[in-house]
């Protein structure tokens, strides 16, 4: 013990003379200070190590704490999809027009499986798939779980529980139906096989109508097996209702026109879009070549792009002799406010057939040699269709004016529906505008526009002057029933004035009563309407033979509840406007007036 002790003396006098040489401030005892230090160390690693566990519990309870629950589950867990209904949409009369049926998915845990040769053997035989495929699979993968087969029926699913087949189960899932088959297949669009919105409303409104899926989770072992515990469920929340503004019945009427019209005239299209003026709401939109909404052909992606597309929509064309309303309705008010470069609803336009502007000649579609081109008004311009009265309104008015109520009217912009790819159509810039080009555009050349456009700018001219947002649905419900959203109807500008709107009304009824829209004609009604013939352009030049016919009609004519707009895009064998699109706005107008119980006039 005192070697110890003397040995103790000794280190701490060496230690003690070696600080006192090299800090020379050490005024107490060498042992006392080493041991402060020491014990001061000591505290503060003890602290720092306090602080690290503090820091990882902290990380690990609070901050990582879902994420490593949601880990933990996963790994001790089986989970069964609960698979949201898509929502429905239906017509304005609560009519389904895409809905659900019930099919299932069938699943396989490859670590669950016990015999996987027998396994791939059945699913194989049950759902039509390549036996050694699905064996590769099962035996090579590392994923916790396989997709074997989606949207199968009750019964085939069902039959899966005659066998043995550990790890393999089924879940409900929904395929989407459409009752009406190709009924507005160019408007409702379509899904993936997924049931995601990929065109049309499914496309625009998909956020509403996907829901939300749920899933219930089991109790496992590690290898994806049933055990003994208490299951929790996550119930899904299916999608909403969007009801249309279309009309089912009216839908169904313009359809079959548009058939009668492709097959009579074989045409490269044709289309019919009905709406309400008083709301711009689209209560039909027709084209025919359409296709099957549950037939679709996946697998021809070109076909599948033509067939999807909204021509009404999304295509642009030169209107023709339609456009003379605009043109019309835009004097008209000019002349009742006062402008003097106006003409009056009794001036004589020019008998000349031709006009020359610029070097180029305007010529009328007649050769005048009936007479009934000779010393017309205005009304008599619009029934007999004369391109160069309108020429003469156009030029009088002046570009400024004219293209003020282009805009009114709503040309060179998109209208705003509820709908994607919609085109804005094109119009020469205001600066840019020759008076050859103003005198064109006056009788419906060197403009373009989408069937939308044309029938809301015609609408706007007859129902007293109010310009709407167009619409194709009204409301969005939740499951229960309740509003979730509305679309409500939007005024966005006035284009004329009501007694403009009411006298260029009757002047279109005096149209189809003496003039070329003749075969529209309803005894009893009171329809107007104007015909178009325009010669289609391409690569810079008139294209012979190829016209578009339309006819863009309305009634009754003293308060127009119907518009309905024709185009038939290169018909054959006949191609006036007169001829091939207005006897089919009166079929339209005719089966309106049978399915709504619309009663003649006194």
């Amino acid at each position: 013990m005192q070697r110890a002790a003397g040995a103790a003396g000794f280190f701490c006098a060496v230690r003690c003379d070696i600080g006192r040489k090299f800090f020379r401030k050490a005024e107490q005892p060498c042992s006392a200070t080493v041991l402060r230090k020491r014990l001061f160390a000591l505290f503060g690693a003890a602290a720092f190590l306090f602080l690290l566990i503090f820091a990882r519990f902290f990380q690990v309870q609070i901050v990582d704490g879902e994420s490593l629950r949601a880990r933990a589950l996963d790994q001790w867990t089986r989970e069964i999809p609960v698979v949201a209904a898509r929502g429905e949409i239906e017509d304005r009369n609560g009519i389904l027009l895409a809905g659900n049926a019930a099919s299932y998915t069938v699943f396989v845990r490859p670590n669950a499986a016990e015999d996987k040769q027998k396994t791939a053997g059945v699913l194989a035989e049950l759902f039509g798939l390549d036996g050694g495929s699905l064996y590769e699979k099962l035996s090579g993968t590392r994923v916790s779980e396989i997709t074997v087969a989606r949207h199968v029926s009750k019964e085939s699913a069902a039959a899966l529980e005659n066998y043995d087949l550990p790890g393999v189960y089924y879940a409900r899932d929904n395929t989407r139906i459409y009752p009406h088959g190709a009924s507005l297949s160019r408007v409702i669009g379509f899904t993936s096989v997924d049931n995601v919105g990929l065109t049309g409303l499914e496309k625009y409104y998909d956020e509403y109508l996907a829901g939300r899926d749920g899933e219930i989770l089991y109790p496992a072992d590690l290898v994806g097996k049933e055990v003994e515990g208490e299951a929790m469920y996550y119930p899904a929340t299916d999608g909403m209702t969007v009801r249309l503004t279309v009309d089912y019945a009216i839908q169904a009427a313009a359809e079959a026109a548009a058939e009668k019209l492709y097959d009579q005239y074989s045409p490269e299209s044709a289309q019919i879009l009905v709406l309400d003026p008083d709301t711009f709401d689209v209560l039909a939109m027709a084209e025919s070549p359409g296709y099957d909404l549950n037939n679709i052909p996946r697998d021809d992606a070109q076909l599948l792009n033509e067939l999807s597309r909204n021509d009404l929509v999304s295509d642009i064309y030169e209107p023709g002799s339609t456009f003379k309303i605009v043109t019309a309705a835009a004097n008209i008010e000019e002349y009742l406010r006062g402008n003097a470069a106006a003409f009056s609803p009794n001036h004589v336009f020019s008998s000349s057939r031709t006009r020359t502007v610029d070097g180029t000649t305007v010529k009328c579609w007649s050769d005048h040699a009936n007479g009934k081109h000779s010393g017309q008004t205005l009304a008599e311009a619009l029934c007999n269709s004369c391109n160069p009265c309108f020429t003469d309104v156009a030029l009088a008015l002046g570009t400024q004016t004219f293209y003020d109520y282009l805009e009114l009217f709503g040309f060179g912009k998109v209208t705003g529906i509820d709908f994607s790819g919609e085109a804005q159509g094109m119009l020469l810039p205001e600066g840019a505008v020759r008076a050859c080009d103003l005198a064109r555009i006056g009788f419906g050349q060197t403009v373009a526009v989408t069937a939308l456009q044309l029938a809301c700018a015609g609408a706007a001219a007859v129902n007293g002057g109010y310009y709407y947002r167009p619409r194709l649905v009204s409301e969005i419900r939740t499951a229960d029933g309740s509003i979730a959203a509305e679309i409500p109807v939007q005024l966005k500008n006035r284009t004329i004035g009501e007694e403009a709107s009411r006298l260029l009304a009757s002047m279109l009824e005096n149209v189809v009563e003496n003039g070329s829209g003749s075969r529209a004609y309803i005894e009893g009604y009171r329809v107007g309407g104007k015909t178009g013939t325009a010669q289609k352009f391409e690569n810079g030049s008139l294209a012979v033979g190829k016209y578009v016919s339309s006819f863009l009609g309305f009634f009754p004519a003293d308060d127009p509840q119907y518009l309905a707009l024709v185009i038939v895009d290169e018909p054959q064998g006949a191609y006036y406007g007169s001829v091939v699109a207005a006897p089919a706005a009166k079929e339209v107008f005719e089966a309106i007036i049978e399915a709504k119980g619309i009663s003649p006039f006194a």
